[in-house]
């Protein structure tokens, strides 16, 4: 499976559906999702530069194909014990792309793509979650409990750049202080699976007055929910005044982000409900995706002033504002 070089996955977007790649380190399976998977590589220690003082987890730069990419030995970093494996270890490189980076993750082996749906992945326990980031989520695949890996986390305890700009430094002021009374008239809902991405943005959108906002964990939550408002329409109340935009991540247990939109855009109830997309997993491929289920716009992880700027557009704010 070294040869993998990735392909399109032929998944009919919004089936609440992914594929995960099942690894190993020592004789324990953890997945991901092969929409973050560039390729596998056997990994080669002459093709390693070692970053002398930084720590266990971080291998050094390993050079692929003239460019080099940092390497991160998940086994060590995890702190995951060392196991009897069964036969002989082959250590491979997952090469992966998210968030506008490159990185690699060396592993012990690889075993085969799973296709599963979105409502087979359990959430992790929230006492879990709380010192356990490095998980999404697990999933059951013929007898075998497969941990889903959040590798964004895992890249930015080493490199903070790659983190959400939580801070918003980027027009800090300007986004921060204009027109805090038509945000905070705005009604919101969010659906992240990360606890630390959840805080991290209701951090963000609260500092800039926008504070009318429910937080959901997965998809699943977040759409039932959105049927309660849905209710109430069919009651007579006006769905502006109940609901406004919807911030969703793609990857989550339960209902996947793009499963949540394209029920919502084809509801003739709620399809007036601004959708955002805000993913690691944006790029050209996935944009399409997101055009393809209705979403009004999508935004990478890092861009959290893109993400405002792009609520204040849908939300005409400036307009609410200037009005009488």
């Amino acid at each position: 499976m070294s040869g993998y070089r990735k392909q399109e996955i032929l998944l009919e977007t919004g089936t609440n559906e992914m594929e995960i790649i099942e690894f190993y380190l020592g004789v324990q399976p953890f997945g991901i999702n092969v929409h973050k998977l560039k390729e596998i590589i056997t990994f080669d220690q002459d093709a390693l530069t070692v970053i002398p003082g930084s720590g266990p987890g971080m291998l050094g730069t390993l050079l692929l194909r003239g460019a080099t990419i940092p390497l991160i030995d998940l086994k060590s970093h995890i702190g995951h014990k060392e196991a009897e494996s069964q036969g002989e270890v082959r250590q491979v490189v997952l090469v992966c792309e998210f968030n506008d980076r490159v990185n690699g993750f060396k592993v012990d082996g690889v075993n085969q793509i799973h296709r599963v749906s979105w409502e087979d992945v359990q959430p992790m326990a929230n006492f879990i979650d709380q010192y356990r980031p490095r998980f999404t989520g697990s999933v059951n695949i013929e007898g075998r409990e497969i941990l889903i890996v959040d590798l964004e986390h895992i890249v930015a305890e080493f490199d903070p750049e790659a983190n959400l700009d939580y801070e918003a430094d980027l027009h800090a002021d300007e986004m921060l202080e204009k027109r805090p009374h038509t945000r905070e008239r705005m009604k919101l809902v969010m659906a992240e699976d990360s606890a630390l991405i959840r805080s991290g943005i209701e951090k963000v959108l609260t500092g800039a007055h926008y504070t009318d906002l429910k937080v959901f964990v997965d998809g699943q939550q977040c759409y039932d929910y959105i049927q309660g408002i849905r209710q109430r329409v069919i009651d007579g109340e006006p769905l502006e005044e109940l609901l406004n935009l919807l911030i969703s991540d793609i990857e989550m247990p339960k209902m996947d982000g793009l499963t949540l939109c394209k029920k919502i855009k084809e509801d003739p109830l709620l399809r007036d409900v601004k959708v955002v997309m805000f993913s690691s997993l944006i790029n050209e491929q996935m944009a399409a995706k997101c055009d393809q289920v209705g979403a009004d716009g999508y935004a990478t992880k890092p861009q959290i002033p893109y993400l405002v700027e792009m609520m204040d557009e849908f939300l005409e704010v400036d307009k609410l504002e200037e009005a009488p």
